[in-house]
């Protein structure tokens, strides 16, 4: 079961209970059990976290201000921050980072995405190819520092780790030095000594023990076993996107007291790691809006892109394509949904939404520069309109229905160009975090 639309099932029976009594509370633990359990969350743990939200959710005395259902709810999300580990401050200074873990981790990955992280918060990232046992592992290494554009440092076919260390110490001059080294299937005495010889001759600063979410309550175990060898100060849990046992992994590294977790994976593309921050990450899982990931994200992408703020004359179809493209950058519409606070939002919704961007987008490709400067040229004109439909492989019906979406569009900029007013609103809900305070009206979109 996924363990978000899982607990949501949860809140959402809460919220649509009349009376929230004593039977309405032990409903709902016995829900909140079957559904945690499921996610491969130890037994113990969740019958320890059941016991406590049942005696507080029917504590009057710590209601204060709220209503019951409030007070549920809210004992309901603490519990859960606190089984599921403390939120995570990354070190932002000159450092060195080795990252171990077992084969299929997505260790190599987890360092070309770490040394993007760094080198966006304005630090050099180096990557330091120190896996000797898997054949392809300095090929990927070196493809990915290619991609992330940071220095690389390795020697193919060498197996000696001690002579690949000593090169990248003695010539590097980047600030987050950050070691892949080798794994295995499972682990073993041999990767003991390994590791002992990378921790020697390297001197990390910092130990991530990179796991992948699916496999649940092992983590537990990996990351004694790793920190009983080396030490491990953080985790990265990899693979969030795709896994049923992300809690029970999350839960067994928070109780087995090794190191927290420091980072999170999501997907394949290189921005795809996020700081681990619990009371989001559960915020989330809930249905909350996240409304600063959000508008961290559109920053990111804004940069990326290229797109600054300037004051725009006039909003033409190639400005609408670039907001198209900085829009599929943002990823998958239902992450972007799920800032807003609606993550159960039919597939079929928002999948059909990814597809009519990316029809957008070539259809506008497909227009001459004066016909994206003036798209009025194209609703006279039907052999225009054939021609656009042809090379972009759509039909003229859906060009159509893109220049009425941009005159929508158009006169919405408009609006809020001409409007000081609203515009200065909108800028200081934004600065004063009032947009957060909209919990109630987007989480129903979710529940």
């Amino acid at each position: 079961m996924d363990l978000g639309r899982g607990l949501r099932n949860v809140i959402k029976t809460l919220t649509g209970s009349t009376i929230v009594d004593e039977s309405t509370v032990k409903s709902i633990v016995k829900e909140l059990q079957r559904v945690l359990i499921s996610s491969d969350v130890n037994v113990k743990i969740v019958l320890e976290m059941s016991k406590r939200i049942e005696k507080k959710a029917l504590d009057k005395e710590l209601m204060k201000d709220l209503t019951v259902r409030e007070h549920v709810m809210n004992v309901v999300y603490e519990e859960l921050v606190e089984l599921l580990g403390e939120t995570y401050s990354p070190i932002l200074k000159p450092q060195k980072i080795m990252l171990l873990g077992l084969f299929g981790s997505g260790k190599t990955t987890a360092a070309a995405k770490l040394a993007h992280f760094y080198k966006n918060k304005g630090l050099k990232p180096a990557l330091i190819a120190c896996d000797v046992e898997r054949p392809a592992a300095y090929d990927q290494l070196k493809q990915l520092s290619e991609k992330v554009k940071c220095a690389f440092y390795g020697i193919s076919g060498e197996t000696d780790v001690k002579k690949i260390i000593n090169l990248a110490l003695k010539t590097s001059k980047e600030d987050v030095l950050i070691l892949d080294s080798a794994g295995r299937s499972a682990f073993d005495s041999e990767l003991t000594i390994e590791l002992k010889q990378i921790d020697e001759a390297f001197i990390p600063d910092q130990k991530f023990l990179v796991l992948s979410a699916d496999i649940g309550q092992v983590a537990g175990k990996q990351a004694e076993e790793f920190d009983n060898s080396v030490g491990i100060t953080g985790v990265i849990v990899t693979k969030m996107d795709g896994s049923a046992k992300g809690g029970g992994t999350l839960s067994a590294v928070a109780a087995s007291n090794q190191a927290k977790v420091s980072y999170l994976g999501h997907g394949e593309k290189i921005d795809d790691l996020e700081i681990y921050n619990s009371e989001k990450f559960v915020g989330r899982l809930l249905g909350f809006p996240d409304f600063e990931a959000l508008i961290e994200k559109i920053k990111t992408v804004s940069e990326e892109q290229g797109i600054k703020e300037k004051a725009i004359e006039k909003f033409t179809l190639e400005d609408f394509k670039e907001q198209i493209k900085a829009a599929k950058k943002m990823g998958p519409l239902d992450k972007v949904f799920g800032m807003f606070g609606a993550p159960d939002l039919p597939k079929e919704l928002t999948q059909q939404g990814e597809h009519k961007l990316a029809k957008f987008e070539a259809i506008i490709n497909s227009m001459t520069p004066e016909e994206k400067e003036k798209p009025e040229l194209i609703k006279k004109n039907k052999s225009r309109l054939e021609r656009i439909a042809k090379g972009s492989g759509t039909e003229s019906t859906e060009v159509r229905q893109l220049i009425r979406e941009f005159e929508k569009i158009t006169k919405m900029v408009n609006v809020f160009k001409k409007n000081r007013g609203m515009r200065k609103k909108v800028e200081k809900m934004m600065k004063s975090g009032q947009m957060g305070n909209m919990g109630g009206g987007f989480g129903g979109l979710g529940m």
